[in-house]
C-alpha cells in the first residue's frame, strides 16, 4: 500500500516541497517529463501536478495528500482536511490599483472592474464588505490588465510587491494571507492515517528546526548562572566540564534572531569560543 502525495510539478512551491520531503528522509527521483515517482525507502508515491489541480485530486481520492498553497485550496472550495501549515510559500492575496488613483477604503472599489485568477475569494471579500464590482477572471499576467484597459484594478498574489511596482500598481487591500499547507482526503483508511502520522511526525521535526540554531560556548564556572539566564534552551542548557579546571562548555538551542540581541551580553558574562550551527531536525 502506498500513500499518494501530490505536489506542484513546477513553480514557487515545487522546490520547497521536494526539499521538505528530502529533509524527512524520503528518497525519490524527479525525472524530467514524468508525472510520478515512488520512494525507495518509504511507502509513498509522489504525483507531480499543476497546483490548481491538487485540491480537486485530493478531494476526489485520486491523491491521498497534497502540498499546495492555502489560497488555491480556498479558491477551489473543495472538501479536504488541512493537516498542517508548512511554513513556506508565504504570500498574500491583495487588491491593487494604479498608483496615481486615490483610495479611501473598500468603498472606493464600488463599480470597479477587477481582474483576477481568484474570482471566488474576491467575490466573497466584496460581498462581505457590501461592494458591487465586476470581476474578470483571467489566468496569468493579471498585473497587466489595468495597463491594457481590461480592468480598473487587480486581485492577485503578492510576495514582495516588486511586480506591482514595475507595473505601476499599488496594493490597497489584503484579502488573505497564505502559505503552503498539507491537505488530506477526509476519508483516508486507517492504514493510510497511520502512514500520514509517520510522515507528519517527520515534517514536524524538520519544520520545528527552522529559525533555531545550536550554540556551543566555553565559559568560566563562575559565569554559568548568568549565561544560563541568557540561554534558557529547550528545557535547560547542557553544561559539560572541560579539561581545563574551572571551565565548562555550555550547549543550548536558541532562536536565530535572539543570538544577535544577546551576543554582547554573553561576551560580557565571560563566554568565549562561541559556535552557532544550523539544526536539521528537532524531535520533541
Amino acid at each position: 500500500m502506498l500513500l499518494r502525495l501530490a505536489i506542484q510539478k513546477s513553480g514557487r512551491l515545487s522546490d520547497k516541497s521536494i526539499d521538505l520531503l528530502h529533509g524527512c528522509g524520503i528518497r525519490f527521483s524527479h525525472p524530467k517529463g514524468r508525472l510520478r515517482a515512488v520512494s525507495d525507502n518509504f511507502p509513498i508515491e509522489i504525483l507531480y501536478l499543476r497546483d490548481d489541480d491538487i485540491p480537486g485530486y485530493v478531494a476526489d481520492g485520486v491523491a491521498d495528500l497534497g502540498m499546495v498553497g492555502e489560497n488555491v485550496v480556498l479558491e477551489k472550495g473543495v472538501q479536504v482536511e488541512e493537516v498542517r501549515r508548512l511554513g513556506f510559500g508565504r504570500c498574500r492575496l491583495a487588491i491593487a490599483l494604479p498608483r496615481g488613483e486615490r483610495y479611501d477604503g473598500v468603498s472606493s472599489l464600488q463599480g470597479r472592474h477587477l481582474a483576477t485568477s481568484y474570482p471566488r475569494l474576491l467575490e466573497r471579500f466584496l460581498s462581505e464588505n457590501g461592494v458591487q464590482a465586476s470581476i474578470h477572471e483571467i489566468s496569468g499576467s493579471v498585473e497587466i490588465a489595468p495597463g491594457i484597459g481590461l480592468a480598473d484594478g487587480i486581485c492577485d498574489l503578492v510576495s514582495t510587491g516588486s511586480t506591482l511596482l514595475s507595473n505601476g500598481l499599488k496594493e490597497v487591500e489584503t484579502i488573505l494571507r497564505s502559505e503552503a499547507v498539507l491537505v488530506a482526503n477526509p476519508d483516508l483508511s486507517e492504514e493510510k492515517r497511520q502512514l500520514l502520522e509517520r510522515i507528519g511526525f517527520r515534517m514536524d521535526a524538520v519544520l520545528r528546526s527552522k529559525g533555531f540554531r545550536y550554540i556551543l560556548l566555553n565559559a568560566p564556572v563562575g559565569a554559568v548562572g548568568q549565561i544560563i539566564r541568557l540561554l534558557p534552551g529547550m528545557r535547560s542548557p547542557t553544561v559539560v566540564p572541560l579539561a581545563d579546571e574551572g571551565w565548562v562548555s555550555i550547549h543550548s538551542v536558541i532562536q536565530d534572531d535572539d543570538f544577535w540581541s544577546i551576543v554582547d551580553q554573553l561576551k560580557e558574562a565571560g563566554a568565549e569560543g562561541m559556535l552557532v550551527v544550523p539544526i536539521e531536525k528537532m524531535v520533541m
